[in-house]
């Protein structure tokens, strides 16, 4: 108040009531509690994890968003519930709201290599072996990323064996062209696929030298038009040979996952792979057992057929992780046989959950990995004027 309002006798203003000031304090009692609440995806609290965003607090009510890493879609109630659930046992809380959604970005790959144009991340699903399931891992991968609401493409980089159109439904399509240049992937299930098998007659063999293999492969990369996909998944061939080094050396992956059975045999195989891409610099995202134990559909009697514990072994043995065990069980491969991945034939059935497990494991071990800024970058051209 002025001196001029106090000699005409004026009273002061009644201070505003709308939106009362938030008080650091009383951010820092939320920020104290959201630090004891534990991502059971990630395995730290939400603090820690830098995922808290826009917190509020005013006349009792509490809001703040909660942006992920990874894709988690079906678990956005879940984290919704767990956080409202401790907030409101503040006193002057009296009503929480939680906005939950997933920001996908790209990560660093190996130096010198671009990242590629309409992929965000790569992710290589290899065996050493031919017959441990890789092929519906890869499948039922790329399928459960996409449930849980990221874009997503599949490609299926076995020449010789190409088995993704039939296992995703779509063995009678062919893609189109775009200006006799680029190839539109064909979608379904709300996954952008590719394979060679969609452009050859079914019966129709691939005898090719090595060469051929590895250039019909970075074609078929380099020339689809993938349209902005947070995660394409390479489903490689068995092996350790020209396509997985073409793969490796040429193409930025962000991250490989290994598929193995418990048999002795397979891991032997497994290792190789696994080593090959240590010896490359690819990052190991973790390890699948397939085939981990048979469950009797008749009498539901459990039985370890080829073996048991030999992938959580390896994966201790070279200090990475088992990220998850799938059952023998005789859906996965009727599904598969049919087009219709467990994933998408049962999405609320126990394997098609332990798929979507294990997608979240491999997209949680991507966002830990430092981000790639380099579309940021300035482009710097050097003219001799």
């Amino acid at each position: 108040m002025t001196l001029f309002d106090r000699l005409l006798g004026r009273t002061a203003a009644a201070p505003s009531q709308g939106n009362p000031v938030v008080s650091e304090a009383n951010l820092e009692v939320l920020r104290q509690t959201l630090a004891t609440l534990i991502d059971p995806d990630t395995g730290k609290d939400y603090i820690a994890s830098k995922c808290v965003k826009n917190l509020q607090w005013q006349a009792g009510v509490v809001s703040l968003d909660l942006v992920l890493g990874y894709p988690a879609q079906s678990q956005f109630a879940a984290r919704q519930a767990q956080i409202s659930a401790a907030l409101l046992q503040l006193d002057g809380v009296d009503s929480v709201t939680v906005n939950v959604s997933s920001v996908i970005t790209a990560h660093a790959v190996a130096r010198g290599v671009p990242l590629q144009q309409g992929i965000k991340n790569i992710i290589a699903v290899a065996s050493g072996k031919g017959g441990v399931g890789k092929s519906t891992t890869a499948v039922n991968l790329a399928l459960a990323l996409a449930a849980e609401g990221a874009r997503v493409g599949v490609l299926d980089a076995d020449i010789y064996g190409p088995s993704l159109p039939t296992m995703m439904g779509v063995a009678d399509q062919h893609p189109e062209t775009i200006d006799n240049k680029y190839i539109q992937p064909i979608l379904h299930y709300g996954v952008q696929t590719m394979s060679i098998g969609f452009l050859i007659d079914p019966e129709q063999p691939m005898v090719w030298r090595g060469p051929m293999v590895t250039q019909a492969l970075t074609q078929l990369l380099n020339d689809t038009r993938w349209d902005a996909l947070d995660y394409l998944v390479i489903d490689l061939p068995p092996g350790t040979g020209d396509i997985q080094l073409t793969l490796s050396q040429k193409v930025p992956v962000t991250g490989a996952v290994i598929v193995t059975t418990p048999q002795d045999i397979a891991l032997l195989d497994a290792r190789k792979g696994l080593k090959m891409f240590e010896k490359v610099g690819v990052p190991i995202l973790g390890v699948v057992e397939n085939m981990s134990m048979h469950i009797c559909s008749q009498c539901g009697h459990m039985e370890a057929i080829f073996g048991e514990g030999g992938g959580q072994k390896m994966g201790a043995e070279y200090g990475i992780d088992l990220l998850g065990q799938l059952p023998l069980d005789l859906s996965i491969r009727l599904n598969a046989d049919a087009g219709r991945p467990s994933v998408v034939a049962d999405p609320e059935g126990e394997v098609a959950g332990l798929y979507k497990a294990i997608a979240r494991k491999v997209a949680v071990k991507i966002a830990a990995k430092s981000q790639d800024f380099s579309s940021k970058f300035p482009k710097i051209v050097i003219q001799n004027t």
